[in-house]
């Protein structure tokens, strides 16, 4: 691993912590003042979906040799703000259980492997554009709000991708810190360190919070985070089966969930920050970057408190700004692999806008569905169907 180190790959695990911090943890805290929970508790909430990504970032990285970002299951936190305080939150760790038991079933029965075969490349390229068509946008939304930062960022990123390529998302990162400072008077002086406490919540099974909460996580959990996250490493030309992430991502799951952690599973958004060439430009070196990512996870979670203060001092336009930006490259190389063949670029034009509308329909999401259109687009216009035999 010593000889495989690059700056390029910590700093892309470390900005894929950040945006995860910054963007679904705020869903999280929604989520904790719809419980009514205490700042200790919410701190414990927040540690154990740190250690139990980082715990499972860093053995399936190291152990695949593969980039594997893991994280809590965002769409999945969203279904909590609808259901606190209707459920309790015992009754909300008995949920997570079950949802971990059923998703660990479904990754060693083989079923995924099979499924994820059987999508063609281009679709799940155009399925991960349209993920990542967002965060894109938002870069350049930011400029109503705070245009001198965002033109200034975009300037940065422009003159080091073309000086420093390698290194363009580290001096992107100073630099829209430094103008945080000078344009909006950010100020850290308020953020010190604090140790989080984890605190044990004895689960509760119940019916209602089985059908209301655990099987809906399953299903938002499977076609949002592993059918996406799965689809972005495939893009990226690793062949890795799902069924060890999914296994060790499950198991890491029952562990988090007896301090108020949600489902663990494959991220989605950020793993395209650890998958591409600006991680590292040899693809079998950008293991580091989900090493990396799972220890700055574990950092996080150790001082959960002082995260959170943090990542709240910062604009939030600011994290868009730069999460667009670190994704251009992922962005592109999506289109390209969503065009690349042409027998699949209908269909994956009908993908990709599917998945970047945000539909959802009978409580899928938009990426399950822009792989279902896709595919049924794929067989209606380019499929050869066998004409059936004539009799003599």
């Amino acid at each position: 691993m010593y000889k495989d180190f690059s700056l390029s790959a910590i700093t892309a695990g470390f900005l894929a912590v950040l945006i995860s911090y910054s963007g679904p943890l705020v869903i999280f805290f929604q989520a904790a003042q719809n419980a009514h929970v205490s700042p200790d508790m919410m701190a414990s909430w927040v540690w154990a979906i740190s250690i139990g990504a980082g715990v499972s970032g860093i053995v399936l990285s190291w152990w695949l040799k593969v980039p594997v970002v893991t994280a809590w299951s965002a769409p999945g936190t969203a279904l909590l703000v609808t259901l606190f305080p209707h459920i309790s939150l015992e009754q909300a760790v008995g949920a997570y259980l079950v949802a971990a038991v059923v998703i660990l079933g479904i990754g060693t029965s083989g079923y995924f492997d099979k499924l994820m075969h059987a999508i063609l490349k281009g679709i799940a390229s155009a399925m991960m554009a349209g993920i990542l068509f967002q965060f894109g946008v938002g870069t350049f939304q930011a400029v109503k709000t705070m245009p001198a930062i965002t033109f200034g960022m975009i300037a940065v990123y422009l003159l080091f991708r073309r000086l420093l390529p390698r290194y363009c998302l580290v001096v992107l990162l100073i630099a829209s810190l430094a103008m945080a400072v000078a344009f909006k008077g950010v100020s850290l002086a308020g953020v010190g360190l604090h140790l989080a406490s984890p605190v044990f919540i004895r689960p509760e099974w119940t019916w209602g919070a089985t059908l209301s909460l655990a099987l809906p996580l399953v299903l938002v959990s499977v076609t949002g985070q592993f059918l996406p996250g799965m689809a972005i490493l495939r893009s990226a030309g690793y062949s890795t089966p799902a069924r060890p992430i999914i296994m060790v991502t499950s198991l890491a799951s029952i562990g988090a969930a007896f301090f108020g952690g949600i489902t663990v599973v494959i991220a989605a958004i950020t793993a395209a920050l650890c998958t591409g060439k600006d991680a590292h430009e040899d693809a079998r070196k950008r293991y580091v970057a989900g090493i990396a990512n799972g220890v700055f996870y574990l950092v996080g979670g150790c001082f959960a408190g002082t995260i959170i203060l943090f990542f709240a001092a910062l604009p939030k336009e600011l994290i868009a700004v730069l999460a667009g930006l670190a994704l251009v490259g992922a962005i592109s190389g999506s289109l390209a692999g969503a065009m690349q063949e042409a027998d699949h670029r209908e269909a994956s034009v009908i993908t990709f806008l599917a998945t970047a509308s945000g539909m959802g329909f009978w409580g899928l999401g938009s990426a399950f569905w822009g792989v279902v259109l896709g595919a049924v687009a794929y067989l209606l216009l380019h499929k050869r169907w066998s004409a059936p035999a004539q009799s003599v």
